[in-house]
């Protein structure tokens, strides 16, 4: 094998081997918070019928679009998305 060629090898692998480096950060306390939140939100699977009876009456509906239709239904704290009739994520509004 030439020495350019060796050359060329050694910088392609040299400059590879820097993309795959990452870091991991570390958060701490966010464990019991997003327990807290699930709590006090619908959670994957509920009904409809499920959340109006645990949740009450949704402040703002918006009717189902697309396919599968999504249907959103908002609360004082938090937003609910639904496919079909079966909750699919609920999430905190910001600043609650």
């Amino acid at each position: 094998m030439s020495k350019t060629r060796v050359l060329m090898l050694s910088v392609l692998a040299i400059g590879f081997g820097g993309l795959a480096s990452a870091e991991t950060l570390q958060m701490g306390g966010t464990e019991n918070a997003s327990r807290f939140e699930s709590a006090n939100k619908p959670s994957r699977g509920m009904t409809q019928q499920n959340v109006e009876a645990n949740f009450g009456q949704p402040q703002n509906v918006r009717q189902a679009v697309g396919d599968p239709p999504i249907t959103r239904w908002e609360y004082d704290g938090f937003v609910v998305f639904f496919e079909y009739d079966k909750v699919i994520h609920s999430v905190s509004k910001r600043g609650q």
